[in-house]
């Protein structure tokens, strides 16, 4: 095992208070509005949004409650919009601030900003109004010009050790693209295998950012917790990640997909087991960014269950959707935004209820398919609590978002 000092985990800088990303070249008086200042601003308020609304329009559609015909059948819309448009917007906010203190050249701000946000705009009203072609279009471009923004970030500064997420992030544009081109029937692949081919390179990314930012948060504020890394583990889940997609697709219900799956999900618990989580326990803040990586190891695990024939599918996919992502997007746009408006790092009350909440609605939503004749019951059970906790979070974060921050910094 090797002992990392905290001050070395610096491939990923996180804003703490009193501490501000680089200054603009303009003076302050010209800066953008304070909600086109930095990406995570209205890209968080965009994700919440979507996190809230997105699950309680497919219930009432499931349920007749709505008549509703989106550019999609209800159940890939569901499925695509909760990928590419809450996962997704979240990740390009979170980029487009970290970015800039990874390589300390400029992301967008101000009016350029503002075209990305409104682009993912379009494209969510479009999936829900139609028509289909402005929809793919709208789509496409905003995740395909998101990526080369941040590969630009990356090439120009030679930042080589964040290389691995502007390609997750190119790859993910591709498998948007491969879904739209199975919705119209011009590949082999069906829509939802392409949702499902999603999943992965997102664990990726997720798996690259928790493995940086949550045992240096929890060796920030528990001195003496002792946080460690073991470079062979690093090293593996990658090319381990990668393996367990081609074997996914390329042979699945198979022995070797399922042990792929299963040794990932071991390699995922050791590396969580590592960080000691523990030590945060009793910091809502804190604990609940180890509970949301504890999803991966679990949906991994479930997800080979399903090759193996044992166990729905949908049970690992949404461990790994409502449950990993869902919750560590939850707890970092919490913990981010505190740090980037220069706000102290203690949640209130609304946040702490939202990380219950969240976690609570995962748990509802992975029981759904054991639930038999409940199922309706337990699916609305579920998508009240996980709406509900990005409805708190979504009030939390609004006020902080539109102001300035409190300290007066850039940012």
């Amino acid at each position: 095992m090797i002992h990392r000092p905290l001050a070395t985990i610096s491939l990923l800088r996180i804003e703490e208070p009193g501490r501000a990303a680089p200054a603009p070249s303009q003076p302050a008086a010209a800066q953008p509005t304070p909600l086109l200042r930095l990406g995570f601003r209205p890209f968080y308020l965009l994700a919440a949004l979507a996190a809230a609304v997105v699950p309680a329009l497919w219930l009432a559609m499931l349920t007749g409650k709505l008549a509703l015909q989106p550019a999609l059948p209800a159940s890939l819309w569901h499925g695509h919009e909760m990928i590419f448009g809450f996962v997704i917007a979240a990740i390009v906010g979170f980029l487009f601030t970290a970015g800039r203190l990874w390589t300390g050249l400029a992301t967008p701000t101000g009016a350029p900003l503002a075209a990305f946000a409104l682009l993912w705009t379009a494209a969510r009203i479009a999936a829900l109004t139609g028509p289909y072609g402005l929809f793919l279009l709208l789509d496409a471009a905003f995740l395909l010009l998101a990526a080369a923004v941040f590969f630009s970030l990356v090439a120009r500064s030679k930042n080589w050790r964040n290389l691995p997420i502007a390609l997750l992030l190119g790859l993910l544009g591709a498998v948007n693209l491969l879904f739209h081109a199975a919705q119209l029937g011009l590949v082999r692949v069906t829509p939802g295998e392409a949702l499902q081919m999603a999943v992965l390179p997102i664990v990726a990314v997720m798996s690259i950012v928790a493995g940086r930012v949550i045992p240096a948060f929890i060796g920030n504020a528990v001195p003496g917790s002792r946080q460690r890394t073991q470079p062979l583990v690093e090293r593996a889940l990658l090319p381990l990640t990668a393996l367990a997609l081609l074997l996914w697709f390329g042979a699945p219900g198979s022995r070797w997909s399922a042990a792929a799956l299963f040794a990932l999900a071991a390699l995922h618990a050791l590396r969580l087991a590592l960080w000691r989580p523990w030590a945060a326990w009793g910091r809502p803040i804190l604990s609940v960014l180890p509970l949301a990586y504890a999803w991966i190891p679990l949906g991994l695990a479930l997800l080979g269950g399903a090759s193996l024939g044992v166990l729905p599918t949908s049970m690992g996919i949404h461990a790994l959707g409502a449950g990993a992502m869902g919750t560590l997007i939850l707890g970092m746009m919490s913990r981010t935004a505190r740090g980037h408006t220069g706000r102290r790092l203690q949640p209130g009350r609304g946040e702490v209820w939202a990380y219950r909440l969240v976690l609570c609605g995962a748990v509802l939503r992975v029981a759904g398919p054991l639930a038999g004749e409940w199922a309706i019951a337990v699916l609305a059970a579920a998508a009240f609590l996980w709406s509900g906790a990005f409805v708190l979070i979504l009030c939390t974060l609004t006020p902080w978002l539109l102001a300035p921050r409190l300290d007066g910094k850039a940012g």
